[in-house]
């Protein structure tokens, strides 16, 4: 396995938190600002938090498609499919709990 110069390492961790802070900035400028619709501030959210997400895993974790991360790709698939089962079981019972309350 090579591994990368420690200034190759450097620059890829700048640009992960250049590119973290600005996917921070932007949705919170555009809130506090309140000049977008709703649909709008709730898109840009979403999206900047995606790629936040993507950019944290490649530039971070440094995991990628590569043989040797295979494993480890998929333990993080894994997880994110408990999560996912997770958040949407419970979003399911308080739907649910909702609608039999009323």
């Amino acid at each position: 396995m090579n591994q990368p110069s420690p200034e190759r390492v450097l620059k890829g961790y700048l640009l992960g938190f250049t590119l973290c802070l600005v996917l921070t900035t932007v949705p919170f400028v555009l809130v506090m600002h309140g000049q977008a619709s709703r649909n709008t501030l709730l898109a840009v959210i979403f999206s900047a938090a995606v790629l936040q997400i993507l950019v944290q895993i490649r530039l971070f974790l440094h995991l990628d498609t590569s043989p040797e991360q295979r494993w480890t790709l998929m333990s993080l698939l894994y997880t994110l499919l408990i999560v996912g089962i997770l958040v949407g079981g419970s979003l399911w019972i308080m739907h649910s709990t909702g609608a039999h309350m009323m």
